[in-house]
């Protein structure tokens, strides 16, 4: 990934580029205490604060005029606890280098998005997943948290000490202060055979409750304008450890994902006619294969084609029917996708503001290629999503408000009730808060 930073001195954009801030400075303090000087001084001077991490949310939830806070020295591994099988991490810290240190000691997180860029605060605060039968969010997998908060206070949060806080803080949106270090549950670590397989979209969808029901991890992508889907199921293995080839894997994750779809995408977009006859050979163009490695070598793939994405959380029994309308809507529409959909799933958990908060959930995202007009595909999408109760990622496109999330989640009043007590004067906002919190 290139620097998330632009060069242009004060000025900020997302990964995908379609965000763009310029902040009245930034700010890269080394220690919670720089930290709370800045929290401080920027109260004085009248400016909103917002912690930014890599830029890999499509929504403008770090955009700030204030007081932009990167996270390039709030880095590292602060201790491993074997007895408690517990690692603290520092906010800033990206995950890749959190999973290759923890594979070296021979420890691992349990489940991880199919990306490892994010640090570790900017993915836990958004929300972001993989996929699970049984184990859940990245953020689920949260024993404490440190936060820093709007009047400079440090509280250590966890379900002994500030639980109220900590029921909200490990999916924060940055809404309630500063995460400076995150606690993770770790175990030691394990090997995962996966299988990738092409699949029919209508056999899928008949054995979809089958396939997630037998498998740790099962995910899938639908190749719009096709009937071919590739399928990937994760499971723990005895070993041994049998990667992909150097040569196959390079073909697989490098030529055919990343270059030569680079080139489709380009086509596709400028000249959109061609999009469904790519997308019937792109469907094609992936075999199927089984290989062992440890975990994050499994969940995690580089994703070096850069897009727009909007994703929603439908209770997982609703999965099919959303599918199948989704896929109905793009037959009879003159859009042409050249991107696939990805569908995950979650067991509920009890974090107020996860999109699996007390439900089962099945994730659906939808994909352009950046550059790509994308309003009109993920206006119909959205329709489709919030007509099955779907949430949306906090930190994919998306157009609900607080109006609709505050009915969609059970426990919405809960987070703001700590949003008012640890910020009153809003030192946090932006326009992306006062849209989805309220004010």
């Amino acid at each position: 990934m290139t620097d998330t930073y632009a060069r242009t001195t004060n000025t900020w954009r997302n990964w995908a580029g379609n965000v763009t801030a310029r902040p009245a400075r930034m700010e890269s303090p080394a220690s919670v205490d720089e930290l709370a000087e800045v929290l401080r001084r920027a109260s004085e001077d009248g400016l909103k604060v917002k912690p930014v991490g890599t830029g890999h949310s499509f929504t403008a939830a770090a955009a700030t005029d204030g007081v932009l806070i990167r996270p390039d020295l709030l880095t590292g591994i602060r201790g491993v606890d074997r007895e408690a099988m517990t690692v603290t991490v520092e906010a800033g810290t990206p995950l890749k280098r959190l999973n290759a240190a923890l594979a070296r000691e021979g420890l691992s997180l349990t489940n991880m998005g199919d990306i490892m860029e994010q640090t570790v605060a900017g993915a836990t605060s958004t929300g972001t997943h993989g996929t699970g039968r049984d184990s859940a969010s990245v953020s689920a997998q949260i024993r404490a948290l440190e936060l820093v908060t709007a009047d400079g206070t440090v509280l250590s949060c966890s379900a002994d000490e500030h639980p109220d806080v900590f029921a909200a803080a490990r999916i924060g949106l940055g809404a309630l202060g500063v995460v400076t270090a995150v606690t993770f549950a770790i175990e030691p670590v394990f090997l995962l055979t996966a299988r990738e397989e092409p699949m029919t979209f209508d056999r899928v969808t008949a054995d979809f409750d089958q396939l997630v029901t037998e498998n740790e991890h099962f995910e899938f992508y639908w190749f719009p304008h096709t009937g071919n889907c590739n399928t990937k199921r994760n499971n723990r293995s005895a070993g041994p450890a049998a990667p992909p080839g150097r040569v196959s894997g390079w073909i697989e994750d490098e030529l055919l994902s990343n270059g030569i779809f680079q080139v489709a995408c380009s086509v596709g977009r400028a000249v959109p006619a061609a999009i469904p006859s790519l997308a019937r050979i792109s469907s094609r163009a992936l075999s199927a294969r089984t290989y062992t490695d440890i975990p994050y070598k499994v969940f995690t793939s580089p994703r070096r084609v850069r897009f727009v994405e909007m994703e929603y959380a439908v209770p997982r029994e609703a999965a099919v029917d959303a599918l199948r309308e989704l896929k109905a809507m793009v037959e009879r529409s003159p859009l042409r996708i050249s991107f696939p959909v990805e569908v995950r799933t979650a067991p509920a958990d009890d974090i107020a503001l996860s999109t699996a908060s007390g439900r089962e959930s099945a994730y659906i995202a939808v994909h352009l290629y950046r550059g790509t007009p994308y309003q009109a595909y993920f206006t119909a999408v959205e329709r489709i999503m919030t007509g099955y109760d779907g949430r949306p990622h906090w930190g994919k496109i998306h157009t609900r408000d607080a109006g609709y999330l505050s009915g969609s989640y059970p426990r919405f009043g809960e987070f703001t009730a700590v949003r008012d007590r640890l910020d009153p004067d809003r030192l946090f906002a932006n326009d992306y808060l006062r849209r989805v919190l309220g004010d």
